[in-house]
């Protein structure tokens, strides 16, 4: 865009202003590694065997004042006059002497099972578990449990034995995949109970072998990364939101109708601001069920206007005039990205909406692999989405290769400016390339899930968060202030105006000279 900061900056102030974008990218970075603890944490809780002979409505409490009769082991005497239906696993989260907190932000409950190998109790092929659970909560120790949720699911068991399947080999435990139980989107009490029963008639949970025990990992965000996230937003908020204003008063300036891409800088800086608006200090006094989807919806608003800005960037320094500053002339990569976001939020609404009505439903126990044909579709518009971004970029840098070429034939003066222009868009487009890769393995690690052990192999992870978070931020100021109109072009055209001069009297000199 002629007239734009970014060819009228000095290369003094240029270099200052990198220096300084360096600068506040490494302090985000040192933020998550120095002061920001790691982004989650899981509690392994073993469920308490309760006995519920009459199979009485209540709940059932593992340990306190209050607790249920217990059997430690199913091979105690007392448990072998017992009937299946006549257990249930209780457990309670979190700890005693610990207690949940809003800053944890939301709580996801994994089943672990310990399921033994007996030759006449055999796990069958794509066999479901039955699961009917409950949950109930309180916020002080002394009050009565209220329930929150209670819902019969079913949950595919998929188990493997390292061993044949011998007699010598009775008592081995099979190796289980965890199973999703439930995920809460907020934690708005102290207290949490969860009951579970697996129960069993001639249809319903047989040849799911002999299960001893029922482990739930709890894993919740951690208070602390919750308190660095939350005032990381608060600061770039206003930032970006004068940034944003700032620049649309500076084309507005202009007397004249924005271009495409600057119409995308101003609509990236408006996605940007609504991703930082730290709505999460509202959510630790109310309890908002619907925070997580409601950050999806605004990641993926921000990813759409950064993917088509990426498009529309590298496209309007390739094109012709002809073609230049028109959407349709880039309708199969806007429309990768459009198919993509969509596909991803319809299923998005689907999974979330649901579990604002029960967090206990899970897509993934569906035997119709809905999920994965989302993901599947989603990440093949994605791959060629990139894809089409790589070409388009080898294909702009053999454009500038060719202007280069060209430069000796032109007078110093103007081979000077341009070498500068051309070195500083170069320059950009490999800090939209990094810019760019470290989005995609942000959102890929957000889909695929960041799991307790993975994360604490993961060192730096919160650095990583922190980091790239900062990084968006610090690349759409630099965008909106580089390509914003420049006040020495603005002088320019006044003094033109002022003196009766205009630019076709000046080509028509240049061309008698």
């Amino acid at each position: 865009m002629a007239g734009a900061i970014i060819e009228n900056m000095s290369t003094k102030k240029l270099v200052f202003l990198g220096f300084s974008v360096l600068v506040f990218q490494v302090i985000s970075i040192m933020v998550g590694a120095l002061i920001a603890p790691s982004p989650t944490s899981a509690i392994r809780y073993l469920a308490t065997k309760c006995i519920n002979r009459h199979r009485a409505r209540g709940w059932l409490v593992p340990w306190g004042s209050k607790r249920c009769q217990q059997v430690h082991s199913f091979d105690e005497p007392l448990a072998k006059t017992l009937d299946a239906n006549d257990i249930v696993f209780s457990v309670h989260v979190p700890l005693p002497g610990m207690e949940m907190s809003p800053w944890f932000q939301y709580l996801l409950a994994v089943l672990q099972l310990d399921i033994t190998f007996k030759m006449i109790n055999q796990i069958e092929d794509d066999v479901i578990l039955t699961i009917d659970a409950g949950l109930a909560y309180r916020d002080n120790l002394m009050s009565e449990w209220t329930t929150k949720f209670h819902s019969v699911e079913q949950r595919p068991l998929k188990c493997t034995l390292a061993v044949p399947k011998t007699y010598e080999n009775e008592g081995r435990f099979y190796h289980c995949e965890p199973i999703p139980l439930m995920e809460l989107s907020s934690v708005a009490h102290k207290y949490f109970l969860i009951n579970l029963r697996l129960p069993v008639n001639d249809t319903v949970n047989t040849g799911i072998g002999e299960i001893k025990d029922i482990h739930i990992v709890g894993i919740h965000q951690n208070g602390g990364f919750t308190k660095v996230w939350i005032s990381m937003k608060t600061v770039f908020t206003p930032w970006i939101f004068v940034a944003t204003a700032w620049y649309w008063y500076r084309i507005r300036l202009t007397g004249r109708p924005p271009v495409l891409l600057e119409k995308l800088i101003f609509a990236l800086g408006i996605s940007m601001t609504f991703l930082n608006v730290p709505v999460e200090w509202f959510s630790l006094g109310l309890e908002w069920t619907w925070m997580l989807l409601f950050e999806d919806v605004r990641q993926g608003v921000f990813y759409s206007a950064l993917f088509c800005f990426w498009i529309i960037f590298c496209g309007e320094h390739l094109m012709d005039q002809r073609l230049r500053n028109r959407l349709s002339a880039y309708w199969w990569q806007v429309g990768l990205v459009v198919f993509g976001s969509s596909i991803l939020l319809i299923f998005d609404l689907i999974e979330r909406g649901v579990h604002l009505n029960n967090p206990l439903h899970s897509v993934w126990a569906s035997d119709i692999g809905t999920k994965i044909t989302f993901i599947i579709l989603a990440g093949i518009s994605m791959c060629l989405y990139f894809l089409s971004l790589c070409h388009m970029v080898r294909c702009v840098f053999r454009n500038i290769g060719g202007k280069i070429q060209r430069l000796p034939a032109m007078p110093e003066a103007r081979r000077l400016r341009y070498r500068g222009i051309i070195f500083r868009f170069r320059f950009l487009m490999l800090v939209t390339l990094a810019c760019a890769a470290m989005t995609v393995i942000f959102f890929i690690i957000n889909q695929v899930g960041i799991t307790p052990l993975w994360s604490s192999l993961l060192l730096f992870y919160s650095a990583f968060l922190t980091g790239t978070y900062g990084m968006w931020n610090l690349y759409v100021f630099t965008i909106i202030f580089l390509y914003a109109p420049s006040h020495k072009h603005n002088r320019k055209s006044g003094e033109c105006k002022h003196t009766g001069i205009t630019k076709e009297k000046i080509t028509g000199k240049v061309a008698e000279e």
